[in-house]
C-alpha cells in the first residue's frame, strides 16, 4: 500500500468521543489534523456508543465539578456550531443514607465549588419529585440543577462532523500497531496493521479500553488501566406513568449510594423505559469479551427498583440490555499525560476515564489540544491525572470511603 509522506500537525489515534473532540479542537485551531479509528466510525465495540450518558457536577473530589461546569458550556458551544442538540438538561439527585461518607463528600464538594445544592430529607424528596422516589427515614437526597443527558453516538458524530468541517481528515478501519519517534525527521511515525504509515509533529492517543495494550506495545510502559465490561439495563415504566419519568416532566438523572452504586437517566431514548444499572462490571479483555451480564448487578438493580420506585417501574426483568466498557484506573481518575521517554512531549496519552469521562469530552479535547499544541493545559491542574502518581503508590489518588 502507498504510505503517506505528508506531515500532519497532529494525528489523533482513536475516534471515540475523546479522540473526536480532540480532532475537532486541533482542527478548529488551524492545525492539520488526522483522526484514525481501528474499527468503523461510530462502532459499538468500545465505550463511546449508545443512547445516553449522564452529565452531573456531583463528585466526591473537589477538582471535577469545575471541569463539568466548563464542559457543559463547551457542549453548548459545539451544539451551536453543529446546529443540533446532543445535551438535554435536567436536575441531578444523589441518594443515600445521611451518614454515607461519599454523599457527605459530594455535599462538601458542591459547596466548595459554589454549585447550588439542596439537601432534602426523605419526605422532601417525595414532595419534590411527586412521590416517585420512596426513601426510608434515614435517607436524603442531594439535588443540583447541573444534571442532564448526553446522546453518545450522536455526540461522537457531531465532533467528527465538526472536525471535518474545520479541515480534519478522518480515516476508519486503521488499527494503529506502532508509534515511533524519528529523530532525523523530528517527527512521529504512526503505522497501521494494514501497512499504512502517517507522519505527524504531534500524536494524541485516545484508544479507550485498548490503551493499556497499545502503550505497552509502543513504549513498554504498563498503564494501570483495566477494561471492565458493563451491562446497561432498561426497565419498563408501569402503564399510565410513562410521562412522569421524562425530562419534560422534571424527572432527574440520579445516582444512589448504598450496598450497590446505582445510577440512571430519565426516559428519553426509548419511550416508556428507564435506564437503571449498577456502576460497575467485571474485568475483561477488550478483544475477547463475553458480552454477558453479571447476575450480581442484575439482582442488585432489581432490588433497588423495588425499594425506591414504589411499584411504578416493573422490576421483574429488564426489557432491553446493552454491553459497554469502562476503562478503570485504581483511583478512578483519568490518565492524561505526555508519554515522555523517547517521545518527549510529542506523544500525549489520555485514558482510564473510569465510567465518568463522557460528560467531560469537550474539556478533555481542549486539554489534549492544549498539551499537543501549546505544551501546557490551561485552567486545569494536571497533577491529578499524571502517570507518575502511580509510581510507588499503586492506588494513586484513591479515596478511602468504607461505605
Amino acid at each position: 500500500m502507498e504510505n503517506c509522506t505528508e506531515i500532519f500537525d497532529v494525528i489523533v489515534v482513536g475516534a471515540g468521543v475523546m479522540g473526536s473532540s480532540t480532532a475537532y479542537q486541533t482542527a478548529k485551531r488551524g492545525k492539520k489534523t488526522l483522526l484514525l479509528e481501528q474499527f468503523d466510525f461510530l462502532h459499538h465495540r468500545g465505550s463511546s456508543h449508545g443512547e445516553s450518558r449522564t452529565i452531573r457536577a456531583t463528585y466526591t473530589k473537589d477538582f471535577y465539578p469545575k471541569m463539568v461546569l466548563e464542559s457543559a458550556k463547551l457542549w453548548e458551544e459545539a451544539e451551536e456550531e453543529a446546529g443540533y442538540k446532543v445535551y438535554f438538561k435536567t436536575s441531578q439527585i444523589d441518594l443515600g443514607s445521611s451518614h454515607n461518607k461519599s454523599l457527605q463528600a459530594i455535599i462538601s464538594s458542591c459547596q466548595k465549588n459554589r454549585v447550588p445544592v439542596q439537601v432534602l430529607n426523605h419526605n422532601q424528596v417525595s414532595e419534590e419529585f411527586s412521590g416517585k422516589f420512596q426513601l426510608t427515614e434515614d435517607w436524603i437526597g442531594v439535588v443540583i440543577e447541573n444534571g442532564g443527558v448526553i446522546r453518545p453516538t450522536k455526540a461522537v458524530s457531531m465532533f467528527q462532523m465538526l472536525a471535518m468541517k474545520n479541515g480534519a481528515s478522518l480515516r476508519d478501519n486503521m488499527e494503529v500497531v506502532d508509534i515511533k519517534k524519528d529523530r532525523s525527521r523530528d517527527a512521529i511515525l504512526v503505522s497501521t496493521r494494514n501497512g499504512q504509515m502517517f507522519w505527524a509533529k504531534k500524536c494524541v492517543v485516545t484508544v479507550g479500553a485498548w490503551m493499556k495494550k497499545l502503550v505497552k506495545e509502543v513504549a513498554g510502559l504498563t498503564l494501570p488501566i483495566q477494561p471492565q465490561e458493563i451491562t446497561v439495563y432498561y426497565w419498563k415504566i408501569k402503564q399510565g406513568h410513562e410521562a412522569e419519568f421524562t425530562i419534560e416532566s422534571g424527572f432527574p438523572t440520579f445516582s444512589s449510594y448504598g450496598e450497590a452504586h446505582i445510577f440512571g437517566t430519565p426516559s428519553l431514548e426509548f419511550p416508556g423505559l428507564l435506564k437503571i444499572l449498577v456502576d460497575g462490571g467485571h474485568p475483561c479483555d477488550p478483544d475477547k469479551r463475553t458480552w454477558s451480564a453479571s447476575p450480581d448487578t442484575l439482582s442488585a438493580t432489581k432490588e433497588w427498583i423495588q425499594s425506591k420506585f414504589g411499584g411504578l417501574v416493573d422490576s421483574s426483568e429488564p426489557v432491553l440490555t446493552q454491553s459497554c466498557m469502562y476503562s478503570m484506573t485504581p483511583d478512578k481518575d483519568y490518565v492524561i499525560d505526555y508519554l515522555d521517554g523517547e517521545f518527549g512531549k510529542d506523544v500525549v496519552v489520555a485514558g482510564g476515564f473510569s465510567g465518568h469521562g463522557f460528560k467531560m469530552a469537550p474539556i478533555i479535547g481542549r486539554i489534549l489540544a492544549d498539551l499537543a499544541i501549546d505544551m501546557q493545559a490551561k485552567d486545569v491542574d494536571m497533577k491529578h491525572f499524571n502517570i507518575k502518581r502511580f509510581e510507588g503508590n499503586s492506588e494513586g489518588n484513591h479515596e478511602d470511603f468504607d461505605d
